[in-house]
C-alpha cells in the first residue's frame, strides 16, 4: 500500500529540483536518504524531509508492519512548477527587466516491494 507526501510552493526552480528527483527515483528508501543527506545541492534538505514524511505516512497506513522488512522504495516522484513571483530589475536607459522567481510543487510516492501483511495482528486473530 503506497503512501504520498506533497510539498507545495518551495521557493526554488523546478529545473534544479528535477535534477535531485531524477537521482532518487526508483531507489530504495535507505539509499535515497543517504544520497540526499550527502548531496551538495541546497535542494536536498527539503527533499530529504519530504521523504522522511512519506515514510511516516506509510508507517501510519500500515500499522504492525516493520519498515525494514517492507523493503520500501521511491515509487514515483515528480516536480511541477508552482506560482511565480514577478519582480522588476532596473535596466539601462530607464527600462526594466522582468525577473521571474520560480517555485515548485513536489509529489512523492513510497511503496513496498514485498507484499505487506500485518503479521502480528493476523497471528493474534488466528489463535482466538
Amino acid at each position: 500500500m503506497e503512501a504520498v507526501a506533497r510539498l507545495r510552493n518551495l521557493p526554488t526552480s523546478p529545473r534544479k529540483m528535477r535534477l535531485l528527483a531524477d537521482l532518487i527515483r526508483g531507489m530504495e528508501v535507505e539509499n535515497a536518504l543517504n544520497t540526499l543527506k550527502f548531496s551538495s545541492k541546497h535542494n536536498s534538505v527539503p527533499l530529504e524531509k519530504l521523504l522522511v514524511s512519506a515514510i511516516a505516512n506509510w508507517r501510519v497506513k500500515n500499522e504492525g508492519v516493520d519498515v525494514a522488512e517492507a523493503n520500501l522504495y521511491v515509487k514515483t516522484i515528480f516536480v511541477d512548477g508552482g506560482r511565480m513571483l514577478k519582480r522588476m530589475r532596473p535596466a539601462p536607459q530607464g527600462r526594466a527587466y522582468r525577473v521571474r522567481k520560480r517555485s515548485n510543487h513536489i509529489t512523492l510516492f513510497v511503496d513496498s516491494r514485498n507484499p505487506v501483511t500485518a503479521t502480528a495482528n493476523t497471528n493474534e486473530n488466528a489463535e482466538n
